[in-house]
């Protein structure tokens, strides 16, 4: 039996530019401005667990569109914001900039990662 492989790890950094510059739903970052400036940094984790959620469900080929309504349940209901305008395409581009990232998913040398 072949020895098994740890799961492919995510960047978080990636996955952090994606969220700050195609979502933040709740318009925390200044314009302008990245998640990882100095005085940004106590809110730079605030989308993580939404994002990583939904990376892993585009990697377990969750439909794009399921994935899309997952973030607009999160904005919309989550965060009761409502299903504001926007929010679809907001959430779409997210998916998209998600599974456009060859360099999202790591693993341990030698290995490839398959998507």
């Amino acid at each position: 039996m072949a020895p098994l492989t740890p799961p492919p790890r995510i960047r978080l950094s990636r996955l952090r530019d994606i969220g700050w510059s195609v979502w933040d739903p709740i318009g925390l970052l200044p314009a302008g401005e990245n998640w990882n400036d100095p005085d940004n940094l106590c809110f730079a984790d605030e989308y993580d667990n939404y994002l990583i959620a939904a990376a892993g469900q585009l990697r377990r080929g969750i439909a794009v569109a399921e994935v899309t309504d997952y973030l607009v349940g999160i904005e919309a209901e989550d965060m009761a914001l409502g299903e504001t305008p926007g929010c679809r395409e907001r959430a779409l581009a997210v998916v998209a900039a998600i599974n456009a990232d060859p360099q999202l998913w790591t693993l341990p040398e030698g290995q490839d990662v398959a998507v």
